[in-house]
């Protein structure tokens, strides 16, 4: 069943499911998740380079969650595309935030002629439960073993306690990453490539509670809300 129609602006939605969390999560649980995304704001970009503009990124094929594949090659052969990167179909601001793509972002993509590929480390037998869950209309893919976001530069760790507070639920990282024993994830983000696999715009979000609105997107192809079904 198609999740209700989201249009606000996804800060307000993020904040509004951290008031909650800050009404209803015990405090150390609550700390926990704080104090990651927290480091996480701290260290964006001191460990390495991260994806910007005029980046050629690697030629990879993805599987999808249809049991497809998609190549970047392909995805951006005649035009822009655009990347969606998260973290896994758990993930409750993930929740959030491709419902809202698919009804502020992805009308405009699609009358311009221009696809959206979401894509999670999560093995795609996972992944088919968000999109079933919120019927996208995108294809969803897989970077199992977190390859194209390991290029990219947009994975991060986890720190101790939030690997402690997975494991303690019975979590295992293979289930998120396909990767045994490696609590890593990509940090949201949104990428738009162009032909050659060339990037025209990247925006990373460290704190995964702070995505990429969809203006700012539409703005970066040149589109805007409500013109885009004239540009073609």
């Amino acid at each position: 069943m198609t999740s209700s129609v989201s249009t606000g602006p996804l800060r307000a939605q993020f904040r509004a499911l951290e008031e909650e969390r800050e009404r209803t999560w015990p405090p150390e649980a609550l700390a926990v998740n704080v104090n990651q995304r927290a480091l996480l704001v701290r260290e964006h970009g001191k460990s390495g380079h991260v994806v910007q503009e005029g980046d050629v990124l690697p030629s990879v094929t993805l599987p999808t969650v249809e049991g497809g594949t998609v190549s970047l090659d392909d995805l951006a052969e005649n035009g822009p595309a655009v990347l969606v990167f998260f973290r896994f179909a758990g993930c409750p601001a993930c929740n959030i935030a491709l419902p809202h793509y698919r009804d502020t972002l992805w009308p405009e993509l699609k009358s311009a002629g221009i696809p959206l590929l979401a894509i999670s480390p999560q093995p795609a037998s996972a992944l088919s439960e968000i999109a079933t869950r919120h019927e996208l209309p995108f294809p969803v893919a897989s970077d199992t073993g977190l390859e194209l976001a390991r290029e990219l530069g947009i994975t991060y760790r986890f720190d101790e306690p939030s690997r402690q507070a997975a494991v303690s639920k019975g979590g295992k990282s293979a289930a998120l990453n396909g990767l045994d024993d490696v609590w890593e994830l990509p940090k949201p983000a949104v990428v738009v490539v162009g032909p050659g696999r060339v990037v025209q715009f990247a925006d990373v979000s460290p704190d995964w509670m702070d995505r990429t609105e969809s203006d700012r997107v539409l703005a970066a192809l040149g589109l805007n809300r409500g013109e885009a079904s004239h540009a073609a």
